[in-house]
C-alpha cells in the first residue's frame, strides 16, 4: 500500500515518495521542515493510511535514549521486597517498556513516531545507532536480546535546533519539507474549509504570503497559523474587500496575533510608524 496522503493531510508528490521509501526499503524517515508544516501531523496521516496503530516519542532537553527501549524500577522493587511482596521474585515486574520496546513487541507493524529529536541532547541519536538500525536492543535485567518482532515503520522529526551526527544521518531516509506554493496551499485551505469562496481564499492568501516576505521577520507565520487565522476571520465576519486594503504600510492584517508570535516580528511589521487594527 502506498502512502498518497490522505483527505486530511495534503501531499506533495516529493513527500509521497519519500515515505514509500522508507516504508518500502524499512529505513527511518527523518522529517525537517518549518514549524507548522505539518511534519508531526504526517506520521498520524501515514498510520491511518495504513490502518496501523501510531506510537508516539516526544522528546524533550531531558529524555535519554535509554527510556525509549526500557526503565528499571529499582525502588519499587526495594519497597517491595521489604514488605514481603512476591512480586520482587520476577524483574520483569519492574521493567517499563518505553515507545522503542513497544513497538518491537507488536504482532502487528506499527508506526514509530520520535518526535522532535532536535531537542535532545547531541549524543541522544547516537544512542540509539543500533536500534534503529538492527532493531534490536540488549536488556541486561533479562539477560536477553529484545528483537522486533515486525519493523515498524519510523518517522523521525527534526525542527534543525542543532545538527544531527553524521552516523545517525546515514540510517536514514531524508526530506525536508518546503513550505508549500500557492498552488498546493489552496488545497490544504480547501480541506479545512471547503466552503471557502475562491475572492475570499485569494485575498486571505496574498495577505499572507506577503507577510511571510516582510524582511527580518524571526518566524514567517506557518500554515497551521494560515488555517488559524481564516477561522478568526470567519468567526469576525471578514470579508475579501477588507482583506484587500491590506498594504503592510497603513493598514495591518485583522487578528495578527494569530499570525505573529514575537515582538520582533511585530516590531518590524509595524516599524515607521505604521499603523495597525484588530491586534
Amino acid at each position: 500500500m502506498d502512502f498518497k496522503g490522505t483527505e486530511n493531510y495534503i501531499a506533495s508528490r516529493e513527500l509521497q515518495v519519500a515515505v514509500n521509501a522508507a516504508i518500502h526499503l524499512q529505513k527511518p524517515l527523518l522529517v525537517k521542515g518549518e514549524p507548522g508544516t505539518g511534519k508531526t501531523l504526517l506520521a498520524h496521516e501515514i498510520a491511518k493510511s495504513m490502518g496501523k496503530k501510531i506510537l508516539t516519542w516526544h522528546i524533550k532537553s531531558t529524555t535519554k535514549a535509554q527510556q525509549g527501549l526500557y526503565e528499571y524500577d529499582a525502588v519499587s522493587r526495594l519497597r517491595d521486597s521489604q514488605l514481603g511482596s512476591e512480586k520482587v521474585e520476577d524483574i520483569a515486574n519492574y521493567i517499563k517498556k518505553g515507545k522503542l520496546w513497544e513497538a518491537f513487541d507488536t504482532d502487528e507493524q506499527v508506526v514509530l513516531l520520535i518526535d522532535e529529536i532536535d531537542k535532545a541532547d547531541i549524543e541522544f541519536p547516537n544512542d540509539l545507532l543500533l536500534e534503529l538500525d538492527k532493531m534490536e536492543f540488549y536488556c541486561y535485567e533479562l539477560q536477553k536480546n529484545i528483537v522486533a518482532k515486525t519493523r515498524p515503520v519510523v518517522i523521525i522529526t527534526s525542527n534543525n535546533e542543532k545538527e544531527l551526527p553524521d552516523a545517525f544521518l546515514r540510517r536514514c531516509l531524508f526530506h525536508y519539507i518546503r513550505f508549500p506554493e500557492r498552488e498546493l496551499m489552496r488545497e490544504i485551505i480547501q480541506v479545512h474549509y471547503p466552503k471557502l469562496e475562491d475572492e475570499m481564499m485569494n485575498s486571505a492568501m496574498k495577505v499572507f504570503y506577503n507577510l511571510r516576505e516582510v524582511k527580518g521577520l524571526k518566524k514567517r507565520p506557518s500554515t497551521s497559523e494560515l488555517i488559524d487565522w481564516i477561522k478568526l476571520l470567519y468567526m469576525d465576519q471578514v470579508g475579501p474587500e477588507s482583506l484587500d486594503k491590506v498594504d503592510l504600510i497603513n493598514q495591518l492584517p485583522p487578528h495578527l496575533s494569530a499570525l505573529v508570535k514575537n515582538e520582533q516580528d511585530l516590531n518590524a511589521i509595524v516599524s515607521g510608524g505604521k499603523t495597525y487594527n484588530r491586534y
